[in-house]
């Protein structure tokens, strides 16, 4: 039943978006730790990740993203897929949605910390207000939500500072828990400058974790985008 909604969803998506002005783009990143809220996924050190985005032009969305992980037990990559919705209203302020697929590989019992996450996203010039919920979060049968602040100012025209705050709150936790507490804080002071074509990203990531995993980090990125449009 499920592939056929999702068949479904595909066709409507390739039918209406005849018309359209559709783009691919082909974005690489590299940084010095891949923090996933905060959390360290790689022990500390650097990550590639490329993701690949199809933007259907219509506000459809679909891509895959990939990353080098670091959980022990030979566990080594992440590989995701997402499908989402994005619309502008009259008003300014923007909606996106999306589905994500988690997936995790190098052993045989990887698998087992797959999980899905819907998230919603609201923006209104450059503020933002966002909203993530897992219903398994990685596996362990308990729901997982996370809700964000964020203001992007620019300083320049090549130049932007971006600030978030989060929150991590898990709804069982037997299930997960962060250290034994059902949640925990995270902010973010990232700086951005387009050099040539290249982005460089330098800025300061805090948890309210005590252990390592959590520690405050120094966070270094270098991305480069390529896109094409038909």
């Amino acid at each position: 039943m499920s592939q056929r909604v999702i068949q479904s969803v595909l066709y409507a998506i390739v039918f209406y978006s005849a018309n359209s002005q559709a783009a691919i783009t082909l974005d690489l990143k590299l940084v010095s730790n891949y923090l996933f809220n905060g959390v360290s996924q790689t022990d500390k050190n650097p990550a590639l990740q490329p993701n690949l985005n199809y933007d259907v032009g219509n506000g459809f969305y679909m891509g895959l993203w990939s990353s080098n992980v670091d959980y022990g037990e030979n566990i080594w990559l992440e590989f995701d897929g997402y499908l989402g919705y994005y619309h502008t209203f009259d008003t300014g302020i923007t909606l996106d949605t999306a589905l994500n697929q988690y997936t995790y590989h190098g052993s045989s019992a990887a698998s087992e910390l797959n999980f899905q996450e819907v998230y919603v996203k609201f923006s209104y010039e450059q503020s933002q207000l966002n909203f993530w919920y897992a219903w398994d979060y990685f596996g362990f049968g308990g729901g997982h939500y996370i809700v964000q602040i964020a203001q992007e100012i620019q300083l320049a025209k090549q130049t932007r500072l971006f600030i978030a705050i989060d929150h991590s709150m898990t709804a069982n936790r037997d299930a997960w828990n962060w250290e034994g507490k059902t949640g925990f804080s995270h902010g973010q002071l990232m700086l951005y400058h387009q050099l040539s074509e290249f982005e460089i990203g330098l800025g300061v990531h805090a948890t309210t974790l005590k252990e390592r995993w959590g520690d405050t980090t120094l966070l270094l990125s270098l991305s480069k985008a390529l896109t094409w449009s038909y």
